[in-house]
């Protein structure tokens, strides 16, 4: 089983809770994936260092070790309906042109502190939009896309799972009383 497999397991297994509802009922569109189908070399690029601003590297690999931006292409290409893709694309160009308004440069050639900065702030702009579409019928906001895609693309990566979680292989027996200790890592299974 490949990685595009897996994936799209485990989206299904997770009741597309993650990536939405919409997903789970109408499922990927195709298994061809390739690369930069839907997406440019330089956005897969800014999303690769947007996601790592997300999950920076520390003691773990952070999330372009998992190469997020090549996840993110492939999800929003293969699952994702042709409005949300435009979203998705209309959203990488205006997180640059915040970016260029607020720090005159390209979030690429920002300081880590100055990406910081601008996510926290379309973050908040996230937020705020959601609590004002509650009833579910709006547009989904483009970061909460984003952030989501580099959670999901993390932590199901072979980077993720066994650098920043504990990996136990599955099938296997179920164990209820395995050893966990206060401050232990988290189980990918």
């Amino acid at each position: 089983m490949n990685r595009r497999d897996a994936l799209t397991r485990v989206a299904w297994l997770m009741g597309g809770a993650v990536i939405g509802g919409n997903l789970f009922l109408t499922g990927c569109k195709s298994s061809n994936y390739k690369k930069g189908m839907l997406l440019t070399a330089d956005q897969i690029e800014l999303l690769d260092e947007v996601g790592e601003t997300i999950i920076p590297t520390t003691t773990t690999p952070g999330a372009k070790a998992a190469k997020i931006g090549e996840f993110m292409d492939m999800m929003v290409n293969d699952c994702y309906e042709t409005n949300e893709q435009a979203i998705f694309k209309a959203g990488l160009e205006t997180l640059e042109a915040a970016c260029k308004a607020k720090f005159n440069n390209g979030f690429l050639a920002c300081t880590p502190a100055q990406r910081t900065e601008l996510l926290n702030t379309i973050d908040k702009e996230a937020k705020a939009y959601a609590q004002q579409n509650k009833d579910g019928k709006a547009e989904p906001h483009y970061f909460k896309m984003i952030k989501e895609l580099t959670l999901l693309g993390y932590f199901t990566s072979e980077v993720g799972a066994t650098k920043q979680l504990r990996y136990v292989e599955v099938p296997g027996k179920l164990d209820g009383a395995y050893p966990y200790k206060k401050g232990d890592k988290a189980f990918a299974l």
